[in-house]
């Protein structure tokens, strides 16, 4: 059993505006590809030490898992244990807005 994965607030309205974006062209793909990203970072759960760290933050908690042309940005706690994804990031946006 992994890590529990919490979706901060701020993760949770970008998948809402990533899916909304997506249906304006199909909400059966908007929908599938919102759960693909949903699967994948709660995944991360099991292995959380699998994605990079940020390079731009170049801080050992706050790891990226790839996807596509997403981010999906996430901060490992040791105390209580669990992982939390802060953002879904579209690389085109440039830098992912983390705040500590």
């Amino acid at each position: 059993m992994g890590l529990p994965v919490v979706f901060t607030p701020k993760a949770q309205e970008d998948l809402a505006d990533i899916v909304r974006f997506i249906a304006r062209d199909s909400s059966d793909r908007a929908r599938s590809f919102g759960n693909v990203l949903i699967d994948q970072a709660t995944s991360i759960g099991d292995f959380p030490n699998i994605g990079r760290v940020v390079p731009e933050l170049g801080d050992p908690s706050v790891r990226e898992l790839i996807h596509g042309a997403y981010r999906i940005v996430y901060e490992v706690f040791d105390d209580p244990q669990a992982l939390y994804v802060l953002r879904f990031w579209h690389a085109a946006r440039g830098i992912p807005e983390i705040k500590s």
